[in-house]
């Protein structure tokens, strides 16, 4: 029985007891944790306010037979301009509950996955108009769906593996990628996505997360919401349980 620390980024809790919480977060070091939280309810908790979701906290924590327990918690980062604003907030609550969905214990992606998190939750929470929230959360899907796995095809055709250019091309969450216009014909759900947009998004993964590109400083509104739906579509189609924020985002739209 031992104490150990990480830093983790709280995604959600539940009551465990009158006055005891069972915190799921996502550890720099161990990937997902739930961990007990006791007293937190209680108004003389030590803990407080660090246990409520997207603050990311430098945990003390002593291992235990079941479930480790918190012992200790030093807020890294609150995030606390998304508090004030429903757009950055359901937008953060929807990329924790992403990576709550791919997320597994003791991840060996943990450190690139909390990275990716923090540095969205960050940007967000800077943000200074839906777009750049909309632009910090397309370069978190398409990086946090690459790093678990599950890449989308956007250069060539996943039906035939032709490579596509600025001919007719299409989108299918469900194939996994883009369509070529002959491969499309035999899917029906597949939408149509503009060259622009296709290397709009080819642009977003490869870069940095922090890189600016000159396709930011032209998207518009509309065109980070269709990209947005677009990745949505694919990110449900793959998680491997329901993302219930993404219905949250329709009602707010």
């Amino acid at each position: 029985m031992q104490n150990f620390t990480t830093d983790a980024i709280n995604l959600k809790s539940y009551n465990l007891s009158e006055s005891d919480k069972i915190i799921v977060m996502y550890s720099k070091d161990k990937g997902i944790m739930r961990c007990v939280a006791k007293g937190v309810k209680k108004t003389t908790s030590k803990l407080g306010g660090r246990m409520d979701m997207l603050i990311a906290n430098k945990l003390m924590l002593h291992k235990g037979k079941n479930l480790d327990t918190i012992c200790q918690a030093e807020a890294i980062n609150t995030f606390k301009n998304t508090r004030n604003d429903m757009n950055k907030l359901f937008y953060s609550i929807y990329c924790s509950e992403i990576v709550n969905s791919f997320g597994i214990e003791n991840d060996p992606n943990s450190n690139e996955i909390y990275d990716l998190l923090y540095m969205t939750l960050q940007s967000i929470s800077k943000a200074e108009t839906k777009v750049q929230i909309l632009i910090s959360v397309l370069k978190f899907q398409l990086k946090l769906t690459h790093i678990a796995g599950y890449s989308m095809e956007l250069e060539n055709c996943v039906g035939c593996g032709c490579t596509l250019k600025e001919e007719e091309i299409y989108f299918s969450a469900q194939m996994g990628g883009t369509l070529c216009k002959e491969c499309r014909a035999e899917r029906v759900n597949a939408v149509k996505l503009h060259n622009k947009l296709r290397n709009f998004l080819i642009t977003l993964l490869q870069l940095d997360y922090n890189a600016k590109s000159r396709y930011e400083e032209l998207a518009n509104e509309k065109v980070c919401d269709f990209c947005f739906n677009l990745l949505k579509s694919y990110v449900e189609q793959y998680s491997p349980k329901k993302i219930k924020s993404a219905q949250m985002l329709e009602i707010t739209k």
